[in-house]
């Protein structure tokens, strides 16, 4: 069974070289591709930082086990985890953190057991980087939250779940504020925990979320989350059970997976063969669950547990009365134990099934299939225009665009209602959204909201519109805070 293999930047090559050795030295079933992948490739001139020999041989294997990558930075290019992530439609990020004896942390000392599955929307949201200067003051980014893609991605935690045999699956969310992006998240977990009776299946806001998790963090099992959301309660995770050095993460696709080290690539200790291996080693023993090969993963991972049982460490963590040992002498002590238990958290032993990666040529594409309940019918548009004016007097203007099928209904600034009623105490910049929606409800199409779009234009540079559709009953736009 053949993966492909990148290194990475900084301390990605020695560390990857440990974690290599060690599974070398329990004799696993893999050969290795290794491929062009980071800054370094960045600074060859390829803007998505891997070759294009690198692509096609991902793309052939479907596997990448990687180290840590550096972006170039004020360079205008992409980050190149969050580019393959996107590329490869690793629509998953899957994190476990558990508490590690040996690992110090307020919780372990504490005798409070951490054991919790993060599982990440990984394509959507603001990581599309979509963003514009709608003024010189005024930046615009553009957060995506799709119906087939939190349904692919919570519909994995769930299944994850029920395979983990967890207590609790909980949605995390911000629904409580952006009702139509988060809600929509939200909508799509309470359709699928429908599916699976026997999981308790609950939600929680974000910041209260944060708020428990460093109070009483034993109290989750499995969290779902989006994407930004994800990543910032991933690294708070992270931080309870040690720190990212712990942290191992896995990008699940349906046809291409990544199993990575989400920490930094430390170039200050590049080099010098101090690094710890931990996090990039779990990383690896997810990978050889997902390829089958658990009897592999469960020695390895048992020697590592025993290993930091004993006090065995790196500079970077453990006990520093004792004197810490390289990468080197760190994976030599892991393949030393192979065959020992720790006293906690040991895994069970279950023989190798070992399946092949199976990358598919994507002949269509079914998340564009949609299932409307309702038509689709616009009813009005928000245009979003510069001006240094007051409201009343922008809204007299606009009044006199409205012709015979528009309404002016309100003005907000930074999402707060400053017309018809509003506050002098409200602090304006000079970017406003005016909405307009039909008189009496009658139906409009695109070229009636041009043709109010070419006329306002006379008065206002328009930055921005979106129009304004509903469902039905289901109206797709929010409200502004005040109306």
């Amino acid at each position: 069974m053949k993966i492909a293999v990148a290194k990475g930047d900084g301390i990605g090559p020695e560390i990857m070289e440990a974690v290599l050795k060690i599974f070398s030295a329990n004799h696993v079933t893999l050969e290795y591709e290794f491929v062009e992948m980071g800054k370094w490739v960045f600074d060859k001139g390829f803007n998505n930082g891997m070759t294009p020999e690198a692509k096609v041989t991902i793309e052939a294997l479907g596997l990448l086990f990687k180290g840590p990558m550096e972006t170039p930075k004020g360079k205008g290019v992409k980050s190149i985890n969050v580019t393959a992530r996107k590329t490869w439609n690793t629509f998953a990020n899957k994190r476990d953190f558990r508490t590690l004896h040996g690992v110090d942390t307020v919780f372990s000392k504490a005798g409070i057991p951490i054991d919790i599955t993060v599982v990440r929307e990984n394509i959507e949201d603001t990581y599309g980087g979509i963003e514009h200067m709608l003024t010189h003051d005024v930046a615009l980014s553009r957060r995506f939250i799709t119906r087939p893609g939190s349904m692919q991605v919570i519909r994995y935690a769930f299944e994850m779940a029920r395979q983990k045999k967890t207590r609790r699956i909980t949605c995390v969310h911000k629904a409580n504020i952006m009702k139509i992006t988060d809600g929509l998240f939200l909508e799509c977990f309470q359709e699928v925990a429908k599916e699976y009776p026997e999981l308790k299946s609950d939600d929680i806001i974000v910041d209260d979320l944060c708020m428990k998790l460093v109070t009483r963090p034993d109290l989750f099992d499995v969290l779902v989350l989006t994407n930004l959301q994800g990543d910032i309660v991933s690294d708070l995770c992270a931080g309870l059970v040690g720190g990212l050095g712990f942290a191992p993460s896995a990008n699940i696709g349906d046809h291409i997976s990544i199993f990575e080290a989400v920490h930094g690539t430390a170039p200050d200790i590049a080099g010098k063969n101090i690094a710890n291996p931990t996090a990039l080693l779990l990383s690896g023993l997810a990978m050889l669950r997902h390829l089958g090969l658990t009897e592999n993963a469960s020695v390895i991972e048992n020697a590592l547990l025993y290993t930091l049982e004993n006090g065995t460490h790196t500079g970077d963590f453990g006990d520093k009365t004792k004197p810490a040992v390289n990468t080197t002498a760190f994976a030599e002590a892991i393949i030393s134990n192979f065959g020992k238990k720790p006293e906690i958290g040991a895994r069970e032993i279950i023989p190798n099934k070992p399946g092949t990666p199976t990358p598919l040529k994507l002949e269509t594409n079914p998340m564009m299939i949609s299932k409307e309940s309702e038509p689709e019918t616009i009813v009005g548009v928000d245009l979003f225009i510069e001006s240094g004016e007051q409201p009343t007097v922008i809204a007299e203007k606009c009044k006199r665009h409205g012709g015979v099928k528009f309404n002016l209904i309100n003005i907000s600034n930074r999402g707060t209602q400053v017309w018809p009623t509003g506050s002098v105490y409200t602090n304006l910049v000079n970017q406003y959204n005016v909405r307009f929606e039909s008189i009496d409800d009658v139906p409009l199409n695109q070229q009636d909201v041009i043709g109010l779009y070419v006329s306002m234009s006379g008065n206002f540079k328009i930055c921005s519109f979106e129009l304004l559709n509903s469902w039905g009953k289901m109206k797709g736009y929010s409200q502004a805070q005040g109306q």
